[in-house]
């Protein structure tokens, strides 16, 4: 029997795993899955592991501090799952074997600098990070500050995951941004490549609590519209601006929550409604939860719910609020993470000068 991971890659669908654990890494990687990505919470979870003290103590005792020992384990763990992934990256000529890696999310923390400054440290730090990496992405946050950036990094042939997407408006000003970039590059247009991460079941957990009304028809599918009509606005725009490699959308957030009644919708809701094209960022969670399934995966990404659901969807829920609301509360969980995750290097590294 074809495993649901392999079915799910042969309907058209690039897996990405939602982590840089190298177990997991190596374990997806046999699955079929072709690139990776990370953030604070997942090198958080791998730090509580114990199993990266060492390198933890040996940056300690360089005199590193605790902000500056985060970011030397994430880059470690990123750069060893970038050697994972490099064989496909050279296979497929620079469209897949990418690993992800977030830029300081505390430049959007509520003690940052001006607009200015943030928007100058994401340019510097986006070409720190990857300077030397031939398959490594730069990931910024789709905010007023990170989407100011991405015309100057990718002129400067930056590769870009452009994250916390929400809305159409975001997209677009992210994917024009970029663009521009792009077209000023000095070594063509030959090894440009970029992605957008729209956020998925936020939206629903979102629409339950900001707008009861909706029908039971339609609640639970507004993350599921939202990201397929943003997908066909983003095959439509670069069918007319062709490249070399694909430039694609990042369907994140793909694992399902909670819902109010206490019910959880299956594993595979959100990877099988994407089945078909572009990127699925799963957690290693929800690709487990796949491949016991059993299921076989087809193509339904260009699969839209009734003319009826979407006329719903389209009078009852408010796009510019959903956006403002899910960006705030977004931002919370950007900063916060990093925050904790140099709290836990403290202690880390308090236990192990008193061990």
């Amino acid at each position: 029997m074809t495993s649901p991971i392999r079915s799910l890659i042969a309907s058209g669908t690039k897996v990405f795993l939602d982590s840089v654990d190298p177990d997991l890494i190596v374990k997806n990687r046999a699955l079929g899955a072709t690139g990776a990505t990370s953030n604070p919470i997942i090198i958080a979870d791998l730090v509580k592991t114990g199993r990266f003290d060492g390198l933890i103590k040996e940056a300690a005792q360089g005199g590193k501090s605790a902000e500056e020992i985060a970011w030397v384990v994430t880059d470690r763990l990123v750069s060893d799952a970038q050697k994972v992934f490099l064989p496909v990256w050279k296979e497929t000529k620079g469209n897949e074997g990418w690993v992800s890696f977030e830029l300081d999310p505390l430049l959007e923390d509520k003690n940052a600098p001006p607009h200015k400054e943030r928007v100058a440290k994401y340019i510097q730090l986006g070409k720190k990070w990857s300077a030397g990496h031939q398959n490594r992405m730069i990931k910024v946050p789709a905010t007023p500050a990170g989407i100011d950036a991405l015309e100057e990094l990718a002129a400067a042939g930056v590769t870009l995951n452009v994250t916390l997407i929400f809305s159409h408006r975001q997209y677009i000003a992210a994917r024009d941004a970029i663009w521009r970039g792009a077209q000023r590059r000095s070594d063509g247009l030959a090894k440009f490549k970029s992605v957008y991460s729209i956020f998925v079941s936020r939206l629903d957990v979102y629409t339950e609590k900001a707008f009861p009304k909706l029908s039971k028809e339609a609640q639970g599918l507004v993350g599921i519209v939202n990201a397929k009509r943003i997908w066909r606005e983003n095959r439509k725009f670069w069918a007319e601006h062709p490249t070399a490699l694909e430039q694609e959308m990042i369907f994140a957030s793909t694992g399902t929550k909670k819902m109010l009644d206490g019910s959880t919708p299956p594993a595979w809701k959100y990877v099988e409604a994407f089945a078909g094209s572009d990127i699925q960022t799963n957690p290693p969670k929800t690709n487990d939860e796949i491949e016991a399934s059993g299921r076989t995966f087809s193509r339904n990404v260009d699969k839209l719910p009734s003319e009826e659901v979407l006329a719903e969807i389209d009078r009852v829920v408010d796009m510019d609020q959903l956006e403002r609301d899910l960006m705030a509360e977004g931002l919370e969980k950007f900063a916060d993470p990093q925050k904790k995750l140099i709290q836990l290097v403290q202690a880390k590294i308090a236990d192990l000068n008193a061990a």
